[in-house]
């Protein structure tokens, strides 16, 4: 039996996860603002996904009603909370200079009743900001929380452009970040430059996840750039991939150039065995174009 709740999605930071909580009862809308516990204490947050059904399986944590709608008293005092969080970012970047500290301060929010000041900071080393949190404490009355983020949460607050021109996913609607590595790049064949793979975080790119996928799909079974397969029962040197074309270039000990379709690697009957990392077995023969250098 499959346990379901009705459940609305909630944005509680610009960008944040969305975090679903229970219906209840109340008339609540996409774009409410709405009065919720979070990690933090009694918060407010804006709902971005409407009622629906979902399975708690799929949610994977355990779920809290919504407290209430925000009031029109509750939406004047977070209009006042968020002045507030402003301000507070600028005083804390001057402590900051203050105290020499290696950070860079994203984003502040005041939770409901004043109960806590959670500050959000980037920085590349570990910082000791224990006298820092007495300062920010003193001036505005409250429990401070600082947190944490990575590069690319840090682009969620700063903004920016990607490398197309187009604004950087993460900083406009990516909330939740994929593991990127080189084999995302290698694996749609281009070249590994830095400058072209990385992003304005200085990670690789997250983009390089989207047509992964695609990549991964279209080239199974095909014999890898630069490696050597046996061809009719010589070695051939794999020189090109062409996946948009759906051919495979080889160059053979014979100096023949062959162009060779995918299909030939993937049709029952030409059965390929990979004995090892570099070379390919490649039984019966095929259709398959030949250039011998001669027009």
């Amino acid at each position: 039996m499959i346990l379901t709740a009705e459940v609305y999605g909630v944005e509680l930071t610009p960008l944040g996860p969305i975090i679903y909580y229970t219906d209840n009862g109340e008339k609540i809308n996409v774009n409410d603002t709405v009065i919720v516990m979070s990690e933090f204490g009694m918060d407010y947050g804006k709902v971005l996904i409407g009622k629906r059904e979902m399975s708690i399986e799929d949610i994977g944590y355990d779920l809290k009603p919504i407290i209430r709608k925000a009031t029109e008293e509750d939406l004047k005092n977070i209009e006042e909370y968020e002045k507030e969080a402003s301000k507070a970012i600028e005083i804390t970047k001057e402590l900051v200079k203050k105290h020499r500290l290696n950070m860079k301060i994203l984003f502040a929010k005041m939770l409901m009743e004043r109960s806590r000041l959670v500050i959000y900071f980037s920085s590349k080393n570990r910082v000791d900001f224990r006298e820092l949190v007495k300062d920010i404490a003193k001036e505005f009355k409250t429990r401070i929380e600082l947190r944490q983020v990575g590069a690319r949460d840090e682009m969620k607050f700063v903004k920016g452009l990607g490398l197309c021109g187009l604004k950087s996913c993460c900083s406009y609607w990516l909330r939740e970040f994929d593991s990127i590595t080189l084999k995302h790049a290698k694996r749609q064949q281009m070249m590994i430059n830095t400058a072209k793979i990385t992003g304005p975080c200085g990670r690789l790119l997250c983009c390089l996840k989207y047509e992964y996928d695609f990549y991964v799909e279209a080239l199974k079974n095909i014999p890898d750039e630069g490696s050597t397969i046996k061809y009719e029962g010589k070695n051939a040197k794999v020189i090109t991939v062409n996946v948009f074309l759906s051919r495979v270039t080889i160059y053979t000990e014979d100096g023949d150039t062959i162009s060779l379709p995918f299909e030939y690697f993937r049709s029952g009957g030409k059965n390929v065995e990979n004995n090892d990392n570099n070379r390919f077995n490649i039984s019966d023969n095929g259709n398959s174009d030949v250039f011998n250098g001669e027009s």
